[in-house]
């Protein structure tokens, strides 16, 4: 991370409230407390554990409280919503895991062959234990919102076509908001012998002392946003943007806007965009396709122009913050928000938010790997 982009989120965001007792991101629901308790008690009895983590960010979505006591265990990292991940630096995610001798594989827990992927490698890991134990205890951990319940029932769908099945398994809840699933519930996907998988629910650290990685957080949609508040969350998401300079490789993104054609819609187009989001998804028509290609165009050549523009330095703060702030202007705009809107800044960044968490922007990845060529 860049010298201004760390002074930003330390000075600019970090001291703005940046919760309720500022600093350090401190979201510890009840029952994520007795949650935690509950998966160390049943982290012992399992024969393998399947840690879920948001591709976006491997480490920064990684319980670093219960990485001790998973490290001791057999273990799969799944990196889930790699559909929304950049292709070409998740193979280097897994070289970097590979080097620590992490078995760890890209998925999208909404595809069943590649949850059939993720199966076909746990059952190669079980091997070595089938043989002795009738009855085998997967768990599937994680921090809120990664996507474990959606990937628990991808596998239930596969398990009903390829095994005898006791009764009917409920389906797990599926939810955009973080902590959806709030107890720990067993179900069996396969007998002979008997496996069973304990979906749990997702569990942050008590605090999160480390700034930026709590925004990471918040931008996948692991925390809160009120906790956080939208407005802070996408300033920071316009601060990376900036740093890495994304918004210069959309100039020729889309030729439909650049060349300055338009398409007429056969009907009125009220597609909300907050369809777009997991459970509230509701597929758009020809005309809301049309809509959303030519917003998320004109937010993407609102940036370009912004940045394109600009002559300060990414790396001085100051510069920074003048460049976010004038980027939010040109997104009230290129976003069809009424300038004199009561709560403008706010519309803008959760509309902002969405089209980026569901991957509407183009695919990232917000960690850095790390350097292993010293390890």
């Amino acid at each position: 991370m860049g010298r201004g982009l760390k002074q930003l989120v330390k000075k600019g965001l970090g001291e703005m409230a940046f919760n309720t007792g500022g600093g350090a991101i401190n979201w510890f629901p009840g029952h994520m407390a007795a949650a935690t308790r509950a998966i160390r008690d049943r982290l012992k009895l399992a024969d393998l554990v399947v840690e879920v983590r948001d591709a976006r960010i491997p480490l920064s979505s990684a319980n670093q409280d219960l990485q001790p006591v998973l490290s001791a265990k057999r273990r799969l990292i799944a990196l889930n919503k790699k559909d929304l991940a950049n292709p070409n630096i998740i193979p280097k995610w897994i070289q970097y895991f590979d080097s620590y001798k992490q078995d760890c594989v890209p998925i999208n827990s909404h595809s069943k062959s590649s949850v059939q992927k993720l199966l076909n490698l746990v059952e190669f890991k079980l091997k070595e234990v089938i043989s002795r134990e009738p009855t085998l205890l997967v768990m599937v951990v994680g921090v809120p919102n990664v996507g474990k319940s959606a990937l628990i029932n991808s596998i239930h769908q596969i398990a009903t076509s390829r095994f005898p099945m006791q009764g009917k398994m409920k389906r797990a809840t599926v939810g955009p908001l973080p902590g959806v699933t709030q107890d720990i519930a067993g179900f069996k996907i396969a007998h002979q012998p008997s496996v069973y998988v304990l979906d749990t629910p997702g569990v942050l650290v008590p605090s999160i002392p480390d700034i930026e990685t709590g925004l990471k957080l918040a931008l996948a949609g692991s925390v809160k946003d009120s906790v956080v508040g939208e407005e802070r969350i996408a300033q920071y998401l316009l601060a990376v943007l900036n740093f890495r300079g994304t918004p210069l490789h959309w100039k020729h993104w889309n030729n439909r806007r650049a060349e300055g054609i338009q398409y007429d819609s056969v009907e009125k187009v009220e597609y909300n965009l907050r369809d777009l989001r997991p459970k509230r998804r509701k597929p758009p028509n020809t005309s809301s396709v049309v809509y959303i290609e030519d917003l998320v165009a004109e937010v993407q050549h609102a940036l370009y122009l912004t940045l394109s523009n600009f002559n300060g330095n990414v790396e001085d703060e100051s510069d920074l913050e003048g460049l976010i702030e004038q980027q939010f202007v040109a997104l009230q705009k290129a976003l069809k928000i009424p300038h004199k809107a009561s709560e403008a800044r706010l519309m803008v960044s959760k509309k902002f938010l969405t089209l980026f968490r569901t991957g509407k922007l183009g695919p990232f990845i917000l960690d850095d790997v790390p350097d292993t060529s010293s390890s």
